[in-house]
């Protein structure tokens, strides 16, 4: 999918439309493909879920870690981007496709306080520092979920080394205001998106995925109204290329999975999951059934762009969903 962004640059001349896959550079580094968004940011495709790469003075910001599978490839392609030590890994959710690189990558890494610092501080070195290696950040949830079925479901390695349980934990590495932002309730209930304040960069994990409907994990804590909540919150964040349109300046939001998106890419999606979401409900208010609502489309006019009949998630699951919460909400009167 990344490698398509770089086709339509090509072909566009490198010009600026609305859409901010043609505002992108994209290369390939061994077996996957590296997309430069800024002077020090990257993205990494093709591992598993989207990996953002940020890097500064104070060494290399991860957001995600791809899949397990991928974790070899993941580093050799971060050392061919910058010698600079892997300081954070920050998950967006539990995803086995986003967390399974954690522990290659932060043994790999160093971590942001020493050991002086620890001592001194009077805290064990090995919690404060993860022993030495990266620290892994998410939220609380996360890791919540992750132990829930114990250390043979995910292995204690890929687990998150540091959480937090409010709304939203911020720091500052290499010159970046970096607000790490806990969106409840949307694919699950420890979704993240992280802002790059001073880059305008926002990694948006799994509440975007541009090849697919949103996936509404509801074992896991997602709702549609938590998602719709989430991809209003990154509209008010993010900023589009106005007055002056022929600048390349705007907002990137980096998904899960897929291509980068930019604000007005990011309308489009917000308004056909409300859309889908609005048709569903009007029909539920119309006394139809399950089937009765798959049988009708309600999510006609984009099943093709966003719609799967096969694989893991699907349109039809996608409507169930809608169709199975709000039914719920109807009967609790809301």
């Amino acid at each position: 999918m990344l490698a398509a962004i770089w086709a339509i640059a090509v072909a566009a001349g490198m010009s600026f439309d609305g859409s901010a896959q043609r505002a992108v550079a994209q290369d390939k580094s061994g077996g996957l493909d590296v997309v430069q968004l800024r002077s020090n940011f990257y993205v990494i495709g093709g591992a598993g879920g989207n990996i953002v790469v940020q890097t500064g003075p104070d060494g290399v910001i991860l957001v995600d870690s791809g899949s397990t599978a991928m974790a070899d490839e993941v580093l050799a392609t971060i050392r061919r981007l910058t010698p600079l030590p892997i300081r954070y890994i920050i998950n967006t959710s539990m995803d086995p496709d986003h967390v399974g690189g954690n522990d290659k990558l932060a043994r790999a890494g160093l971590s942001i306080l020493p050991g002086a610092v620890a001592a001194g501080a009077g805290l064990n070195d090995d919690l404060v520092s993860n022993s030495g290696r990266a620290s892994v950040l998410a939220h609380e949830n996360v890791l919540t979920r992750m132990t829930a079925s114990g250390p043979q479901a995910v292995p204690t390695a890929l687990w998150p080394t540091k959480t937090f349980a409010y709304r939203m934990y911020s720091m500052y590495l290499n010159g970046e205001g970096i607000q790490v932002i806990h969106m409840p309730a949307a694919h699950t209930d420890g979704d993240t998106i992280v802002f790059f304040r001073r880059g305008d960069v926002i990694a948006t994990g799994d509440v975007i995925d541009t090849t697919r409907w949103p996936v509404i994990d509801i074992k896991r804590g997602g709702t549609v109204q938590g998602e719709i909540d989430a991809l209003n919150r990154l509209m008010d964040l993010s900023i589009h290329n106005l007055p002056i349109q022929w600048h390349p300046d705007r907002t990137f939001l980096v998904p899960g999975h897929g291509f980068v998106y930019d604000k007005l890419d990011l309308l489009e999606y917000r308004d056909a999951v409300t859309v889908v979401r609005d048709r569903v409900l009007d029909l539920i208010n119309q006394g139809m059934s399950l089937a009765q609502v798959k049988a009708a489309n309600p999510t006609l006019g984009y099943r093709s762009q966003y719609g799967a009949d096969s694989g893991p998630w699907t349109t039809d699951m996608f409507v169930e969903v809608i169709y199975n919460e709000l039914a719920a909400n109807r009967k609790k009167g809301k």
